[in-house]
C-alpha cells in the first residue's frame, strides 16, 4: 500500500476538490441563486484557482520535492475547508444583500472564491507534487510524460468520482454542512498519512489540530443557528438546498419553503393560500367550469394541490415534482394526503413528462418557475406546444411567472407573452397585485392561454371578479417566441 501513497493521496485531492466546488454551490444557491450565472462563476473560479495552485506546486516541488511539504499544503486545506460554514455567516450572507449596489456576477465571484478558492488552491498543489515525488521515487527521469500523464488521469478520475459521489450519493444523504466536516477530516487525514516523520509529538500534533477543526465548523454551525432562528429544517437534496421557515407574526403563524433564494411555497396554518398568485390558479373554474382533471407542473410543498382537493370536490390533480424530497417535505410539514385517491404525484420533470404525456387534461397549472431564473426548457415554443397537445379540446393553460411589465426586468414576460401567443387561440394576462407594484418593478404575472378562442365562462361566479378586474388589456411585446435553440432567458 505504501508503494501507491502518491497515486492514493492525488486521487483523494481530485475528489475532494470536486465534492468542494459541488459544496460550494449549495452552500451559495440560498443567497445568490442557482442560474447558469452563478454556476459559470463557481466553475470559472474553479478552474481558474486549481491552475494557481498546479503553478504554485509545481514550483514548490521542483525546489522542495518533500511528502512533508505535501502535508502542510493537505493541512491547509483542511483549515480553509473548515471555514466555509463561518465564511457562510461573516460573508456571503452580508455580501448578498449588496446586489442592488453591486452587480451580480462581481458579488459571485467573490464569494466563490472566498468560499472555496484557498481550499482548491492547495489541493491542487498535490497533482504537480505527486509528479515530482513519483519521478524521485522510480528513479525514472526518462520517462516524466509517462509519470505525469498517469497522474494527471489518476487526479481526473477521483474528480469524476468525487462529483458523482457527491451529488448521487452524500448531497442527497448527507447534507452540505456534514459534508464539510467528513471532508475537512479526511484532508487532514491524508495530510498525517503522507507525513514522513510519525511520532508521538506529531501524532497528538495532529489530533489537537483535527479537533479545532471540528470546532471551527460546530461553531459555524451554531451562528447559522443563531443567525436564522426560524429556520426549522436546513436539508439538501439531489436538486436543491432546502430551507423550512416557520415564521410568527400577529399571533400567527405560517410556513415558508425555500429553495435556490427562491420561495417555493408558503402556506397558513388554517389550509388558506397564502400568497395572492395562487388565488388565480382558481380561474380555471371561472374558465372552464366542467373541468374534472387537472395537472400541475411544480409541486414543492404541495400548498395549491392540498387546497384544490379541498375546495374541488370530484375533481382530480396530476402533480409532476421533479424532487421527492419535496413531496416527503410536504407530507412532514405543509399536511400533504399523498393518499387521496384524487391525487396522483409523478417525480420527474416536468417537460419529460409533457414529452410523453399519455393523459390529458381540462387545466394544466404551472408554478415551475422560480422569478426570472425559470427553467428555460419549460419556457419553450416546443415545451408550450407539449402543453397544449396534452389540453383537451376546452382546455387551458395558466402559468405564474415572477417579471416586470416594463423595465429592465420585463424580458421573461415579454418572450412568454410572445411563445404563448404563439401556440395558443386565445392569451390573457393578469397583475396579481396591480395596486402595489409599479409596472417596473418584479411581481407576480399571469399568464392564461386557450386552446379555444371560443372561451365559455362561468359569469355567475361573482368571487372572481376581484381577480378579473387585473386584467392586463392591450399587453404589446417587441420579443419573439423562445425556443430549444434559442431562449435567452431562465437557467
Amino acid at each position: 500500500m505504501k508503494k501507491y501513497t502518491l497515486e492514493c493521496v492525488n486521487f483523494l485531492a481530485g475528489a475532494l476538490g470536486m465534492i468542494i466546488e459541488l459544496v460550494a454551490a449549495r452552500i451559495l444557491s440560498p443567497y445568490l441563486g442557482n442560474s447558469q450565472m452563478i454556476w459559470t462563476c463557481i466553475i470559472g473560479m474553479m478552474l481558474a484557482f486549481m491552475s494557481a495552485g498546479y503553478y504554485i506546486g509545481g514550483k514548490i516541488a521542483d525546489k522542495k520535492p518533500s511528502k512533508n511539504i505535501v502535508s502542510l499544503l493537505l493541512i491547509n486545506a483542511a483549515l480553509f475547508i473548515s471555514l466555509i460554514p463561518l465564511i457562510e455567516i461573516a460573508i456571503i450572507k452580508p455580501f448578498s444583500e449588496l446586489e442592488a449596489k453591486i452587480n451580480p456576477i462581481i458579488i459571485a465571484i467573490i464569494c466563490s472564491s472566498i468560499t472555496f478558492g484557498p481550499a482548491s488552491l492547495f489541493l491542487a498543489t498535490v497533482s504537480p507534487f505527486a509528479v515530482k515525488l513519483k519521478e524521485l521515487e522510480t528513479n525514472q527521469t526518462n520517462d516524466i510524460g509517462k509519470i505525469s500523464g498517469k497522474m494527471s488521469a489518476i487526479s481526473t478520475i477521483g474528480s469524476i468520482v468525487g462529483t458523482f459521489t457527491a451529488g448521487f450519493i452524500l448531497i442527497p444523504n448527507l447534507g452540505v454542512k456534514n459534508i464539510i466536516l467528513i471532508s475537512t477530516i479526511t484532508v487532514a487525514l491524508l495530510s498525517f498519512i503522507i507525513h514522513e516523520e510519525k511520532n508521538i509529538k506529531y501524532i497528538l500534533k495532529s489530533i489537537i489540530i483535527i479537533a479545532i477543526f471540528i470546532v471551527i465548523i460546530l461553531y459555524g454551525k451554531s451562528l447559522f443557528s443563531k443567525a436564522n432562528p426560524d429556520i426549522i429544517l436546513d436539508t439538501d437534496s439531489e436538486y436543491s438546498r432546502i430551507w423550512v421557515r416557520k415564521i410568527n407574526e400577529n399571533n400567527k403563524s405560517y410556513y415558508t419553503l425555500e429553495a435556490d433564494k427562491g420561495y417555493e411555497s408558503i402556506a397558513s396554518d388554517n389550509g388558506s393560500l397564502y400568497s395572492d398568485y395562487m388565488k388565480y390558479y382558481d380561474l380555471f373554474n371561472y374558465y372552464n367550469p366542467n373541468t374534472k382533471n387537472v395537472l400541475m407542473i411544480g409541486g414543492a410543498a404541495y400548498v395549491y394541490p392540498t387546497y384544490f382537493l379541498k375546495n374541488f370536490e370530484n375533481k382530480n390533480i396530476d402533480v409532476v415534482e421533479i424532487d421527492s424530497k419535496m413531496t416527503k417535505i410536504a407530507k412532514e410539514y405543509f399536511n400533504l394526503d399523498t393518499k387521496n385517491e384524487r391525487l396522483n404525484i409523478y417525480h420527474q420533470d416536468g417537460r419529460a413528462y409533457l414529452n410523453k404525456a399519455k393523459n390529458t387534461y381540462d387545466c394544466i397549472l404551472i408554478d415551475a418557475f422560480k422569478g426570472i431564473n425559470a427553467p428555460f426548457h419549460l419556457a419553450t415554443y416546443e415545451a408550450v406546444l407539449n402543453s397544449k397537445k396534452a389540453l383537451n379540446d376546452n382546455g387551458i393553460i395558466i402559468t405564474n411567472i415572477v417579471s416586470s411589465l416594463k423595465g429592465k426586468d420585463s424580458d421573461f414576460i415579454k418572450y412568454e407573452y410572445a411563445t404563448y401567443k404563439a401556440v395558443f387561440d386565445e392569451v390573457k394576462l393578469f397583475r396579481v397585485q396591480k395596486n402595489i407594484f409599479e409596472e417596473d418593478e418584479l411581481q407576480n404575472l399571469i399568464l392564461v392561454g386557450f386552446k379555444n378562442k371560443n372561451i365559455t365562462s362561468n359569469n355567475n361566479l361573482e368571487i372572481y371578479n376581484t381577480l378579473l378586474e387585473n386584467e392586463v388589456l392591450d399587453f404589446k411585446t417587441d420579443k419573439k417566441p423562445v425556443t430549444d435553440d434559442f431562449c435567452p432567458i431562465g437557467v
